[in-house]
């Protein structure tokens, strides 16, 4: 009897089983009927080339439109150029050394075939370097790893049918490897019975839903596009459900728990804040104000969730709420991802609150609270100074980052946890500085300047309440945005140096980043030059060492990044601040909350190796005071790729929620619940952010209910198992720490 549990070795014998594993990490029966295809071709349909994505693993199906050999430039030895089609775009593929001209006879000009390989880019054409390959026409094919002869030609011509199910593959094992090993697989075994199906009758009846065993083969091997449609319903659902309920869980314990009541108090520091502001709040900084102090005031933690713009707005919204705190007799600890960030945030924070931040100083207002900076390389003696201020409840405001959350810090009376770009803080720290608050849980207000589109908000934030600010402050100066094509047009990158010249001239600064920092840093073997798809990404050091000999040469430049001593860090941005360095070449650690009014220009190199997410990021460093910001887009990818349509979609606009639509629409299979907050994966693949809000609605309001009535699940004994099995141990862990 075959069952989920069983492994995959005696099935298919080592050599697959291995390949699976080191490829995929999938070692049962049960863990491969869950690598479900991620499209599927129709025999002889062409797989439309325009829109790959550079550095993606894809397998296409293409015609053959030319093959030639040639001598090597930069080494001994013949390579193969072909090119393949889908009749309007075209991709190139390169193979090398002696197997080559054994590919040549193979890849016939007009012959089809599956091929498999990663997305690169040489000379400014899409490229497949050494990609393995499936002929589609009957003759045998392979380079490395291709088809073999005999009974695997065979199920060969079975699974390359009408129907051609295409599987995530990876490196050594590609789509028509898993096709067969799934085959194998679907023949052996023996199926789910109706009382394990772990979705209960009575909802399958109700949203007319397949048993599991019908889903599964038909995902697999389905008979047409309506098998497809309804066995995906089914497996979207489980996935669904697996997270609904889990969220459901967390939201019903976190309800029960005791929270430090915060309620509001006339008289004190956040009315004598109020009445210094020089400027309005906006409408929206009020109503979610509002919503705050509510939350503050209640007996149970609050769990929200804070998004917004960049330059919306968030960081008052979060210290009036910390204020209402500190006037409530207890403190409140703002995290930030980087020392960077929450040195400035402490900066901040003193510069807004002048001498109400000054307890027990000269010049102190008569209500005032303490600043306190903790970082994990301050010196011992700032060290034990923050540690004490903090401990005996000086300190109403604590800023810091991951530091905050150690065995040795120990808070007086904890009273709220402000964590600033929840996907750069992972959600065990802060969990772990919610057990600092002495048998309650302290309230949790999480910021983030990435929008989130509302399907991602009930499955990543599900557990959290969501509040959003649209509105710019007044003051705000407008950002136009440009993509610098390098590759088409190498002299627009001469003008935006010469541009940068121009603006310094004027007495502004400037942003280069840089996905890499360099200086040591590994890069691994680089391959022959001429030959290769792709060169790594540009370093901070050796883009500043150019910059500052080359086209920049007379400016004020420095250098920025994660690896530097954290005073060397603090000193650079007081400089840069200062204007004394005029133009910072840095990684993204800058990305969120630096705050230099006078910088108007950011020039992002390689910006198609950052997210679209990301880039609205990091643009928002300029424009921050009384000049208009420009942010140029270097890229050296050619158009018509999905890459250069993100960066022509962040070009467009400056509406960070439709840029976090779009961002969704353009991704590709991936971690539904992501890696954004903690890395760790959910092995969730069927479910669609995009495309199945109607399902995690419904789902969500199924798994309340249950949940309601049945908090642990035990007289659902299928949705228990669902939940472990989607949801391994390790994220089950993190959901509730979340």
């Amino acid at each position: 009897m075959t069952t989920f549990d069983d492994k995959l070795v005696p099935l298919l014998g080592k050599k697959s089983a291995d390949a699976l594993e080191a490829g995929l990490g999938l070692t049962t029966v049960g863990e491969l009927l869950r690598h479900y295809p991620r499209r599927y071709d129709e025999r002889g349909k062409l797989t439309e080339i325009a829109g790959l994505e550079l550095g993606e693993h894809v397998t296409v199906q293409a015609k053959v439109k030319s093959a030639r050999q040639r001598r090597m430039k930069s080494r001994s030895g013949e390579l193969l150029e072909a090119v393949i089609t889908d009749g309007t775009s075209d991709l190139h593929l390169v193979f090398f050394g002696r197997g080559s001209r054994k590919v040549e006879r193979e890849l016939l000009p007009g012959r089809k075939a599956m091929f498999a390989g990663k997305v690169g880019v040489f000379n400014g054409k899409l490229q497949l370097a050494h990609p393995d390959y499936e002929i589609l026409d009957g003759a045998e094919g392979g380079a490395d790893g291709g088809v073999a002869s005999g009974a695997d030609n065979a199920a060969a011509s079975k699974f390359a049918e009408a129907f051609i199910p295409v599987y995530p593959a990876a490196q050594g094992i590609q789509s028509w490897n898993i096709a067969r090993c799934v085959e194998q697989v679907l023949a052996v075994w023996d199926g789910v019975p109706d009382e394990q199906d772990p979705l209960p009758p009575s909802l399958r009846a109700e949203r007319g839903l397949v048993p599991l065993e019908k889903a599964l083969r038909d995902i697999h091997r389905p008979d047409g596009w309506a098998a497809v449609a309804v066995a995906q319903q089914r497996l979207k659902w489980d996935e669904a459900m697996a997270v609904q309920l889990a969220l459901a869980q967390r939201r019903r314990s976190a309800t029960a728990r005791p929270a430090p009541a915060c309620p509001p108090r006339d008289g004190l520091i956040r009315d004598a804040f109020d009445a210094r502001l020089p400027f309005q709040l906006t409408a929206g900084q009020r109503e979610v104000g509002e919503q705050i102090a509510r939350d503050l005031s209640g007996e149970h933690p609050m769990n929200r969730l804070l998004q917004g713009e960049v330059g919306s707005g968030k960081t008052m919204v979060a210290l009036r709420a910390m204020l209402q705190v500190v006037d409530a007799g207890r403190q409140a600890a703002m995290l930030a991802p980087t020392e960077v960030l929450a040195a400035q945030h402490a900066r901040s924070l003193r510069d807004l609150l002048g001498d109400l931040a000054q307890a027990g100083e000269l010049g102190g207002a008569e209500h005032a609270t303490r600043v306190t900076l903790l970082t994990g390389s301050m010196p011992a003696a700032q060290r034990k100074k923050a540690l004490l201020e903090i401990v005996t409840g000086q300190a109403g405001i604590v800023v810091g980052t991951h530091a905050l959350i150690q065995d040795k810090v120990e808070f007086a009376d904890l009273g709220l946890v402000v964590v600033d770009e929840q996907h750069r803080f992972g959600v065990e720290q802060r969990a772990a500085l919610s057990g600092r608050a002495g048998g309650v849980t302290p309230h949790v207000l999480v910021m983030t300047a990435t929008p989130i589109p509302r399907t991602v908000a009930m499955t990543v934030y599900g557990d959290l309440e969501v509040s959003a600010l649209r509105e710019l402050p007044q003051g705000r100066s407008p950002i136009s945005t440009s993509v610098v094509p390098v590759a088409e047009k190498p002299q627009w990158l001469d003008r935006a140096w010469q541009r940068i010249h121009e603006e310094v001239a004027k007495g502004h600064q400037v942003y280069v980043v840089c996905p890499r920092i360099g200086d040591g840093e590994s890069d691994g073997e680089e391959p022959p030059k001429g030959e290769d798809d792709r060169r790594p990404p540009l370093a901070v050091v050796d883009v500043a060492n150019r910059l500052a000999a080359g086209p920049l040469k007379g400016l004020r430049v420095d250098i920025l990044h994660g690896r530097m001593a954290p005073d060397d860090k603090d000193a650079v941005m007081r400089a840069f601040a200062a204007n004394e360095v005029q133009v910072l070449v840095a990684t993204t650690v800058v990305e969120v909350g630096v705050n230099v009014p006078n910088a108007t220009v950011m020039v992002i190199m390689d910006a198609d190796r950052f997210g679209v997410s990301q880039l609205h990021q990091l643009r928002g460093r300029v424009g921050r005071g009384s000049a208009p910001g420009l942010c140029l887009l270097v890229t050296e990818v050619p158009e018509g790729t999905s890459t250069m349509q993100r960066l022509r979609a962040v070009e467009s606009t400056l509406d960070g929620f439709e840029l976090a639509q779009l961002d969704l629409e353009l991704r590709r299979e991936g971690d539904i619940l992501g890696a954004a907050q903690s890395g760790t994966r959910s092995g969730l693949k069927m479910l669609s952010l995009l495309r199945d809000e109607d399902v995690i609605t419904a789902a969500r309001a199924v798994a309340q209910r249950v949940v309601d009535e049945d908090p642990d699940l035990r007289a659902h004994p299928g949705l228990a198992s669902l939940v472990a099995g989607l949801l391994d141990e390790e994220r089950a862990e993190y959901l509730e720490k979340a």
